[in-house]
């Protein structure tokens, strides 16, 4: 079940991303770090009602962000459709433990759902450009690679931006 995540929830939900992003390192995909996704991060999404997360027998397994502001790291891309009435999804895990099961599938299906029983006109994200298995898991949905954009907090190399239109 997907619902929006409680301030409470946050130290489970980073247990998650700190798990999710020891197994990308172990992997050599250095997505995500000490610094990212941040503790503020999450209690920013949890105030914009932009957080939700996945529970499965009552344990939380997975989060999604669908937030409706466009980061300014988003600007220089050259989008599908116009600037307004869309979703961009960030900090997209799922628990190693449960990867491999159609739990990842689950959020984007409901990130989808809600984008469009809202009349939004695409849904946007970024997936690291080191990442092959977010990039095929993304395109296999649909979305269309359109560009790059940087965070070098997180890495030197790129962030493939993709857009669905709805």
């Amino acid at each position: 079940m997907v619902k929006l995540a409680k301030l409470s929830e946050i130290p489970q939900i980073l247990n998650i991303t700190k798990a999710c992003a020891a197994t990308m390192i172990k992997n050599g995909i250095y997505q995500w770090n000490d610094e990212y996704p941040s503790q503020k991060a999450f209690e920013l999404d949890i105030e914009r009602g932009e957080l939700y997360t996945l529970q499965e027998n009552g344990r939380i397994i997975g989060t999604i962000v669908l937030s409706r502001i466009m980061d300014k790291e988003y600007e220089s891309i050259k989008w599908l459709t116009p600037n307004h009435k869309n979703i961009y999804i960030h900090r997209v895990a799922v628990h190693p433990d449960f990867q491999g099961q159609g739990y990842a599938q689950q959020l984007m299906a409901y990130g989808e759902d809600h984008a469009r029983n809202h009349a939004f006109a695409s849904v946007r994200l970024d997936t690291f450009s080191q990442n092959k298995r977010n990039q095929r898991f993304y395109e296999t949905r649909g979305f269309q690679r359109l560009g790059d954009i940087f965070f070098p907090k997180q890495s030197e190399h790129p962030f493939h931006c993709y857009e669905l239109v709805l």
